[in-house]
């Protein structure tokens, strides 16, 4: 089959979708923003990416305070995590409008969201300025998971959580396991 070749764009698809919590002591509340550019960036010590543009009330909290929580939404709560990345924490209480749950996190100040399967703590390391986004390089300093959700290998069991990506302007479940590392070397 023929390639055509498109104008350079943001063309790595599905990607994760996640909640990103972060506090406005000003304020005295914590806000959420969805992400949809969110990544590994490395494994020693353990560092996530999430890029935000800088014009987002999250930014300027993200920067001021120095952490900030990804919280792994699932299908569950789909039309909530749809309306953090549509309204902004300037305008409305993302907490109070989705029904969300404030819970504490053990090794920073900004709150984990209960209805969330996972919650990754992480500390700013870095942030990169790329153009339209600026790129925030978070330290994980811990990890809380549903116990429902690990196996007997205390893995999580990604099946049972529920994550979606969006894809394109959607969003898409993820339904089954179809592989693991290394499966083509067996």
């Amino acid at each position: 089959m023929a390639k055509s070749e498109i104008p350079p764009s943001e063309a790595l698809y599905p990607v994760p979708v996640v909640l990103v919590t972060c506090l406005d002591r000003e304020n005295g509340r914590a806000n959420a923003i969805t992400i949809a550019w969110c990544g590994t960036v490395a494994s020693n010590p353990p560092q996530i990416s999430i890029s935000i543009r800088p014009s987002r009330y999250s930014h300027a909290l993200i920067t001021k305070e120095k952490q900030f929580v990804v919280n792994v939404p699932s299908t569950d709560i789909l039309k909530s995590t749809d309306l953090c990345g549509v309204r902004s924490g300037k305008d409305i209480d993302k907490f109070k409008a989705c029904s969300f749950t404030s819970i504490p996190s053990s090794k920073i100040d900004a709150p984990m969201i209960k209805e969330c399967p996972v919650n990754i703590e992480c500390t700013l390391k870095d942030t990169l300025r790329l153009g339209s986004h600026d790129v925030f390089i978070g330290e994980i300093v811990a990890v809380h998971v549903d116990d429902g959700l690990l196996d007997r290998g205390g893995r999580i069991d990604y099946g049972k959580a529920k994550p979606f990506v969006f894809n394109g302007g959607e969003y898409w479940s993820l339904d089954k396991k179809i592989g693991f590392y290394g499966f083509s070397q067996k």
